[in-house]
């Protein structure tokens, strides 16, 4: 008879979800899968509504990364018009997507992935949170309140506001930069970068003490995507990689012909869309997005210092590199990266230009806007009538990108470790730490699937009857 061993929730991540564990009778788990007991449906919100509108109405959909749903509908958007934005709009954006990294990726290490190495995975679980960090280490808590911060009010002032951004405006942006904020910004740039080397100072011999739980853990050998330019690590705008399990490169595409290789798939038990690619089905066509998908899929990065950290890293694990726990590795280099990326645009004297838009018109169109989001490939298309309103939505996050390859490594993960239908809390943090290398977004992924939402109503009767109606 099949056992069920359920983690719920997990802990240190964005949005609600557990994990079910299938144990045999031999006290073997056979079997683990990721509920999402989200629904959320901002595909159909879209529906209807003006195509301008949609770049405010998704920063609503999360509140971790709403910079990166705003600024890959301001490209949908851009598309449905036909238009391109001036440099400095461009550049603006691209800035503000750097601020949203430098805020995400540090949150990310030092409170939510750090605790599971700093106090072990078996650790008191009441020390092992951000709460525990602070206690043991109150300067390097502080650093990290710090460093997140210099993201946030970048993008606050590339933004309007450091949640939920309100400054695109079709065929542009709303709000330029003065050289007064190029003075205040472009120092704390510059200290991000040294608070990026200090973090992978502090990381890689952790990294190198937890060898074995990174190659244990996770387990998901799988194709890798990401956008490049030039060959470069990218995170705005250029064409989608997709890099075979060996490292070959199957095919290099533009974003707008995504369709033509990307399907999607729906699992029974959640509300999260799985893509995989067309070509293989399936079975066979499972990838990954993620900071280390897109350090596999670049030849190199054009910025010295995260180039040099990652020759060091390919020198340690090659390329591709595979191992999920590595996701931590790759996400720090990112970090750095973006922080040297935030200094050059500031130095740039053409981020205070005043062209920060072009005139638009409504019409019936198709457009996609591609971007890098911290935990990967995000996908906005649109389709409008002629008068400019949307009359369908797709979007595509990075966690449902990596949907199969989560499920993949918590049922390889639990075969593994899980040989009791009571495991230890260790144990069960181990599952958890899986999904949380992959730093999922939950109220991003969740969608309205047609027939699939269940409704419940409990009626409680004065005289103890209890009914439950059920569609």
């Amino acid at each position: 008879m099949v056992k069920q061993i359920k983690v719920s929730p997990v802990t240190r991540i964005e949005g609600h979800a557990q994990i079910t564990i299938d144990v045999d009778d031999n006290n073997k788990a056979t079997d683990a899968r990721l509920n999402i007991m989200e629904i959320r449906g901002f595909e159909k919100f879209l529906q209807g509504r003006a195509v301008e509108e949609a770049p405010r109405i998704v920063t609503q959909i999360c509140g971790i990364c709403p910079v990166s749903h705003h600024l890959a509908a301001a490209k949908a958007v851009d598309e449905c018009f036909g238009v391109e934005a001036p440099q400095t709009a461009n550049m603006l954006r691209e800035l503000m997507q750097y601020g949203q990294y430098i805020h995400s990726h540090s949150l990310h290490f030092y409170f939510l992935g750090a605790p599971d190495f700093v106090f072990t995975p078996d650790g008191n679980p009441t020390q092992r949170n951000v709460f525990g960090i602070v206690g043991a280490n109150p300067a390097l808590a502080t650093e990290a309140v710090m460093f997140r911060k210099i993201g946030q009010q970048i993008v606050e002032a590339t933004a309007g506001r450091s949640i939920n951004p309100v400054t695109y405006i079709p065929g542009g942006i709303s709000k330029g930069l003065t050289q007064a904020d190029v003075d205040r910004l472009l120092p704390m740039a510059k200290q991000a970068v040294t608070y990026a080397q200090n973090a992978l100072a502090l990381a890689k011999p952790i990294f190198n003490q937890y060898i074995d739980a990174i190659k244990l853990l996770g387990e998901a050998e799988s194709m890798h995507m990401g956008l490049v330019k030039n060959g470069n690590l990218e995170l705005y705008d250029g064409m989608l990689r997709l890099q075979g399990k060996d490292g070959s490169i199957i095919k290099e595409f533009k974003p707008q012909d995504y369709l033509q290789y990307i399907s999607e798939y729906v699992y029974p038990h959640s509300y999260m869309k799985a893509p995989y690619w067309k070509e293989m089905g399936w079975e066979n066509g499972m990838y990954r997005v993620s900071p280390l998908s897109r350090i596999n899929v670049c030849d190199q990065i054009d910025t010295p210092l995260a180039n040099a950290e990652l020759q060091e890293f390919r020198k340690a694990f090659g390329r591709p590199a595979q191992m999920t726990l590595l996701y931590h590795y790759a996400r720090l280099i990112e970090l750095l990266y973006a922080s040297e990326k935030a200094v050059e645009l500031l130095s740039n004297k053409a981020i205070t230009g005043k062209e920060l838009r072009v005139p638009v018109k409504a019409r019936a169109a198709t457009g996609v806007g591609v971007i890098e989001a911290p935990r990967g490939t995000l996908i906005h298309d649109y389709d409008t009538d002629e008068k400019g309103m949307i009359t369908k939505a797709n979007i595509i996050v990075a966690t449902a990108h990596n949907n199969k390859a989560i499920n993949l490594g918590l049922k390889n993960t639990a075969q593994k470790i899980i040989n009791s239908p009571t495991p230890e809390e260790g144990i069960l943090n181990r599952m958890e730490m899986v999904i949380r290398a992959y730093d999922p977004c939950f109220s991003c992924a969740t969608h309205s699937v047609a027939g699939k939402m269940p409704l419940e109503v409990t009626f409680n009767y004065a005289s103890g009857e209890k009914k439950v109606i059920r569609r």
